[in-house]
Parts: C-alpha cells; sequence; structure tokens
C-alpha cells in the first residue's frame, strides 16, 4: 500500500514539514516519488521513520542518522560500524538513564521530606527522625546520595 505525506503524518504524528525534512537530509532515501514529484511512502519508509524517531529520542543527531542510514545503504561491509553505532548510543542513553533515575532519587526524597515537614509542622522535625524512622525506600535513596556525595568529594580530593 502507499502512503501520501498526509497519511503518513497522520499515521505516524509527525508533522509534513518534519517529513520533508528528514527527506531533504537523506534520511528517506527509499521514498519513491510519483507523478509531479508526489512522495509515496510504502510500509517500510514508515520503519524507517519508526527507527528515526527511536534514534532521534536517544539523542543521536541528524547527520548521525543520515551516517547510519548511509552506512546501511552500502551493505554487509558496514556491519561492524552500525553494530558500534549502537553499541556506542545505548551506552549513552544508559548513561542518561543513570544520571535521570539519580535525579528522580532526590526529587522523591525531597517530596517525601516536605510531606513529612507539613505532616510534623517543620522542617527540623524531619532532619531530626532517626534512621530506624525511615521508610525503606528513603533508607535506600538516602543511602545512594550519601554514596554519590561521597564519590563526588572523593574526586575533587584526587584532583587537588
Amino acid at each position: 500500500m502507499l502512503y501520501t505525506i498526509g497519511d503518513v503524518s497522520e499515521r505516524t504524528g509527525l508533522p509534513a514539514p518534519t517529513l520533508r525534512y528528514y527527506d531533504k537530509e537523506g534520511l528517506l532515501p527509499f521514498v519513491n516519488r510519483g507523478s509531479g514529484g508526489i512522495r509515496k511512502f510504502q510500509e517500510t519508509d514508515l520503519e524507517w521513520l519508526r527507527l528515526i524517531e527511536c534514534l532521534k529520542a536517544s539523542g543521536l543527531q541528524i547527520k548521525d542518522i543520515k551516517r547510519y542510514i548511509d552506512l546501511f545503504i552500502q551493505g554487509d561491509s558496514t556491519i561492524e560500524e552500525r553494530r558500534q553505532m549502537f553499541y556506542a548510543q545505548k551506552e549513552n542513553v544508559e548513561r542518561e538513564i543513570k544520571m535521570l533515575q539519580s535525579t528522580l532519587d532526590l526529587l522523591t526524597y525531597k517530596c517525601w521530606f516536605y510531606d513529612m515537614a507539613v505532616e510534623l509542622g517543620s522542617t527540623e522535625a524531619v532532619k531530626n527522625l532517626t534512621e530506624e524512622q525511615l521508610p525503606p525506600h528513603i533508607k535506600k535513596i538516602k543511602a545512594k546520595m550519601n554514596k554519590v556525595q561521597y564519590a563526588t568529594k572523593k574526586k575533587k580530593d584526587c584532583a587537588a
């Protein structure tokens, strides 16, 4: 089945100008054109768009996505280079997830802290809670935060 740019926009949620930009940048090399230069997308083009959006969401830049597509077109002689691109990006995403998890942990702790401050009437009352009075998930977060602070301080000490 063939799709117009409007059909593809509707199916993917990508605006037509974005699809035109991707095509102009060489990210859709397999899209055929009908009479009058009208783009005719196939199901495989939709799969490419899903991959492009996934790679963009992972932080890959358009030029790097273009590089991947160029390597794909070159065929099996570029398998190792494509493989390395995906492993490198996977590592980047894993690093980002760790950073986001640390951020989420801190926000979770602060939400708990201020919930308790409202309940107990002051922030000082929360600070005076003993380790045994903390919920298990907050103990874990505090332990992780203390390790991160210690590791950061240790790195600074080593750099001095």
